[in-house]
């Protein structure tokens, strides 16, 4: 399906970024990994997941919160793939107090990860994606890009941010064969979260079970994980032809945490 095609997924040494870009890479993407880590934790990885899939797999470690290292990052999947055809904006980090106790670099730091880098990473990559008149850009954004929970107050405003530009994008590029989404998942099992859930029960002094339904999932009426590859399985889609159409939405996956 992706046979051909180069895809930089940022955020994507491990949870939703590294089910995506496992995903690509079985369908024949080359792909460019990038996100934080231990070194030699990372190469394995990259080394594993090439094995598996017998695609090409890179790695960048640029941090997404400097504009120079997005774009360094960027040009360095296009000399490696010869472009980028789909771009995936994943990388994200959280910080969770008041409004009046939230720590100004905090804020700053969560916009420029979040926000400012996929304004960055897709302003590069469009120029090569215009030239081929062929492209898909995924914000993955997060439930937060549609509703606000309280002491989210950076996340929530960059996740709204995201799909403000999604929307833009997408517009801008609707008569070219580029298109531009987001994908807005509420909780999915990731490592992040089921160290949560531990926190959370030496917190409360609940059963992990417990924790889950009544405090992590107490909004998502599924009362179940959306699971990593449900959200690799909608990215591949809207990375095909038959999603050629879509472009300008916000896809919430949820549990149904947004018809409320």
């Amino acid at each position: 399906m992706l046979k051909h095609k180069s895809a930089l997924i940022t955020g994507s040494t491990s949870g939703i970024g590294l089910g995506i870009a496992r995903a690509f890479a079985e369908q024949g993407a080359r792909v460019m990994l990038n996100g934080f880590g231990d070194a030699a934790a990372i190469e394995r990885t990259r080394d594993e997941l090439a094995a598996k899939t017998g695609a090409e797999v890179r790695y960048h470690g640029a941090d997404m919160s400097r504009p120079e290292a997005v774009m360094a990052l960027v040009a360095a999947t296009e000399a490696a793939f010869g472009g980028v055809d789909i771009l995936v904006n994943n990388a994200g980090v959280q910080c969770v107090a008041p409004v009046e106790e939230f720590p100004p670099e905090q804020w700053e730091r969560i916009r420029a990860i979040v926000l400012d880098a996929s304004f960055h990473a897709t302003r590069a990559v469009l120029p090569g994606m215009k030239q081929r008149n062929w492209g898909r850009i995924l914000n993955l954004v997060s439930v937060h890009g549609l509703v606000a929970s309280p002491f989210k107050s950076a996340y929530v405003a960059a996740k709204h941010g995201q799909i403000g530009l999604t929307r833009t994008v997408a517009l801008e590029l609707a008569e070219t064969g580029i298109t531009c989404n987001a994908i807005c998942p509420g909780y999915v099992r990731t490592p992040l979260v089921e160290g949560q859930i531990e926190a959370q029960a030496v917190a409360h002094g609940l059963p992990r079970e417990r924790v889950i339904r009544e405090v992590i999932l107490a909004a998502q009426p599924s009362k179940r994980f959306v699971e990593v590859e449900e959200i690799a399985a909608l990215a591949l889609f809207l990375c095909g032809d038959a999603a050629r159409s879509i472009t300008g939405a916000a896809i919430p996956v949820d549990g149904g945490w947004t018809a409320r």
